[in-house]
């Protein structure tokens, strides 16, 4: 099992790209299932999610060729319309091939999924949305089996704005009888993506970044063909963990790959806090800004300030002058961190949803343990700025969804080695 070692503190400078985004990535694969003419996508980042998804689809008989990081996925056979736990228990996300499923071929098992242990998340919205177009569904053991004849649009309201959620009604209503509308849809960035995706290929989608989405269905005898690759885009929480590496270290770095306005909450926030940063045309520039304030966060759906970004936050708050609070709002596990940040001499304190951060003038390296993808980045973050050497061990969770991290922070000047 790999581990990192991580020597610290440095300044960091230079120019970092982001690779494209895990979190929109993955429904495009999934709806690749829909069309029966081939799907090329571009650049698509080598992570093991990524590499899931891909077995998942093989399993169910697609045909997936490789160039390098260009992909060419053939849906026109898929000879198996089962989900099997084996694949389904390692990553969330899998549950998004249940919607392009039904809507194509009016059957669909999918196990009921795993992934990261930050809280429940349960699909009862998929299901709840899926049952109103039509399809009939059971849960047996550990298994969703859907069925339908062909699934009807429909006027649909979300209980909350979940981004899975909308992601497999999308799919599922490309060829649903009249019209879907999606009431408090999720509003991220990678549901933009998706719905840009599913336009490319001539789907009437419209709404897409607002709270209601609605989608015109096709025959599913319909055929549909994109003249060229598709190109995923950057990762807003890749980029944002450079961006708080360059604040933490009071560096001049310029994060690239992504449109800026998709970490709108996050860049404000930073600013406030006294960060200096400048926004480009495809990323930002970030400046030497000294040592920040506290601050006081809740994360929240887009375009609130992203849970996926919180425990790189409470790194940076660690090293910040003052008192930070960040209230956790979306999953009931996300602070498994800060035992592993404790470690280091960050001190924080918890009482129910919401963390109590102290500034610290230092921090010092130690053993830790990834306990899931994000709380890896923020312990590398921490480690980054910590005296002496860390070691940072499990990091089979950094590797779901960040592209050679430790690669593109040595091209920055840092001190991180993986070793067996």
């Amino acid at each position: 099992m790999d581990k990192l070692l991580v020597t610290g503190p440095h300044r960091l400078e230079g120019t970092v790209k982001v690779s494209s985004a895990k979190n929109a990535t993955l429904p495009i694969l999934a709806a690749a299932l829909l069309f029966e003419t081939p799907v090329r996508l571009a650049d698509i980042p080598k992570l093991n999610d990524v590499s899931t998804m891909l077995k998942l689809l093989e399993s169910m008989g697609l045909k997936i060729e490789r160039s390098g990081k260009d992909i060419t996925i053939d849906a026109s056979h898929v000879s198996n319309l089962v989900a099997d736990y084996a694949l389904v228990k390692t990553m969330r996300a899998s549950v998004l091939v249940l919607g392009p499923m039904l809507a194509r071929y009016g059957k669909a098992k999918v196990s009921l999924p795993g992934g990261c242990a930050i809280g429940a998340r349960p699909v009862d919205i998929h299901l709840s949305g899926l049952e109103k177009m039509g399809a009939k569904i059971q849960i047996e053991q550990g298994y969703i089996l859907a069925e339908c004849e062909r699934l009807q649009g429909a006027n649909l309201t979300l209980s909350f704005p979940s981004v899975g959620a909308t992601e497999n009604l999308m799919m599922a209503a490309v060829y649903a009888d009249g019209e879907t509308i999606i009431e408090n849809a999720a509003r991220e960035p990678e549901i933009v993506d998706l719905a840009n995706f599913l336009i490319h290929f001539g789907v009437s989608v419209e709404g897409a970044g607002t709270s209601r989405i609605r989608i015109v269905g096709v025959s599913p005898q319909k055929k549909y063909s994109a003249p060229k690759p598709y190109r995923v885009i950057g990762d807003r929480i890749e980029a944002a963990t450079f961006i708080i590496a360059g604040l933490m270290s009071n560096s001049h770095i310029k994060v690239t790959g992504f449109e800026p306005w998709t970490l709108d909450s996050v860049l404000e926030t930073l600013e406030k806090m006294g960060g200096k940063i400048n926004r480009l045309a495809d990323g930002v520039e970030v400046l030497p800004s000294g040592r920040l304030k506290g601050a006081v966060i809740e994360t929240a759906p887009f375009p609130g300030f992203p849970t996926d970004v919180q425990a790189q936050m409470m790194a940076l708050m660690c090293l910040c002058d003052g008192n930070s609070v960040i209230t956790e709002q979306i999953f009931e596990n996300r602070f498994m961190h800060v035992p592993e940040l404790a470690r280091m001499g960050c001190k924080i304190s918890l009482k129910g949803n919401a963390a109590l951060i102290e500034g610290v003038e230092a921090l010092s390296g130690a053993p830790v343990m990834c306990t899931d993808l994000r709380a890896s980045a923020a312990l590398i973050l921490a480690a980054l700025q910590a005296k002496g050497q860390s070691e940072i061990q499990r990091v089979y969770h950094l590797d779901r969804g960040y592209e050679d991290l430790e690669a593109k922070f040595k091209g920055l000047g840092a001190k991180v080695e993986r070793v067996k």
